[in-house]
Parts: structure tokens; C-alpha cells; sequence
């Protein structure tokens, strides 16, 4: 018999990331925002590997399409992607030390990728190392804010998701 793909669960997760998104469009404090929540959860939850995919881009394409585009958007995209490849290896062991760890990693590759993509625009720093290191310099205090929103919303849509799950069985029985 073939799995139904909405169900509770497949619903719950679907709903906390496009939470997410809106969450994007309110007013909040620069880089202090549930994009690698949104990609980590996806990874970590959705047991369909295209779905840990479509819905967290389904649902970061549209909060785009209201904020709009930029030159680096690959760099985004391609951060956001192997953020959900991280997620995958919390699929089995979801310990608060290993989503903390997942959380700052997926911190430091979105400031590693994103940034070195700004630096090779060309468009705001010499295209030398000393330029790259200026690029890098002037972005740490973003990082900061990046870190602590990282672990600000991947503490509430894991520990949202687990607290429902324990609540409602159901979450904890099906798949997505």
C-alpha cells in the first residue's frame, strides 16, 4: 500500500517552515533570521529527501520573491542546500549536542559561502587576498547576529516539533 505523503506530520513540518518564511518578512534585527532553521529542520525531518528540498525552497523562493533578489543569490541558495544535506545527518540523531553542532556549522558555511560570493562580485572589494580578508573582516559582525539566530530558531522549530511530537503520537508515528 503506498504511503500518503500529507499527513499530520508532513503537514506540521510544511507549516513550521513556510512559518519561517513569513517570519523573514516581519521586521527583525539584520541576519537574525530561521533560513538555516528552515533548511536543517527540512533536512533533519522530511524522510523523502526531494521533499527535505522542495518545501524549504518552495517556501524561501516566495519570501524572495516579497524581499527580493540580489547578485549573490546563488551563493544563498547554494548555502541553503547543503544546509539541508547537514540536516540529513540529524535523520537519526537528534541529541541537543548534535543540533547545536549542526547550528553553528550550517552558521559558518552561510558566512563562509555568502560572503567569499560578495568578495568575488568584485563589486565592493579588491579582487585580491587582502580584499577577500576585508570582506571577511567586515562581515563578522553579521556573523554574530547569523550564529545566534541560527541557534534562536533552530532551538524553537526542534524543540517545537519534538514537544508536539510527544504530545501528538501521531507526529511521531507517521512519515514525511
Amino acid at each position: 500500500m503506498e504511503k500518503r505523503m500529507v499527513n499530520p506530520k508532513f503537514l506540521v513540518i510544511t507549516g513550521m517552515i513556510f512559518a519561517g518564511a513569513v517570519l523573514r518578512l516581519l521586521p527583525h534585527y539584520p541576519n537574525f533570521t530561521p533560513i538555516a532553521a528552515m533548511a536543517l529542520f527540512g533536512g533533519a525531518y522530511f524522510t523523502n529527501k526531494k521533499l527535505s528540498f522542495v518545501v524549504p525552497f518552495a517556501a524561501m523562493i516566495l519570501s524572495d520573491l516579497i524581499l527580493g533578489f540580489h547578485s549573490t543569490m546563488w551563493a544563498v541558495y547554494l548555502s541553503f542546500a547543503l544546509i539541508v544535506v547537514i540536516g540529513f545527518s540529524l535523520r537519526e540523531k537528534r541529541k541537543v549536542s548534535n543540533i547545536f553542532l549542526a547550528s553553528v556549522s550550517s552558521s559558518v558555511l552561510f558566512f563562509a559561502i555568502t560572503n567569499f560570493a560578495v568578495w568575488l562580485s568584485g563589486s565592493m572589494y579588491p579582487m585580491t587576498i587582502a580584499g577577500l580578508a576585508e570582506c571577511f573582516t567586515a562581515a563578522i559582525p553579521f556573523f554574530s547576529h547569523t550564529a545566534l539566530g541560527d541557534l534562536f530558531y533552530v532551538g524553537v522549530f526542534f524543540g517545537a516539533f519534538e514537544f508536539a511530537r510527544m504530545k501528538f503520537p501521531v507526529l511521531a508515528q507517521t512519515n514525511a
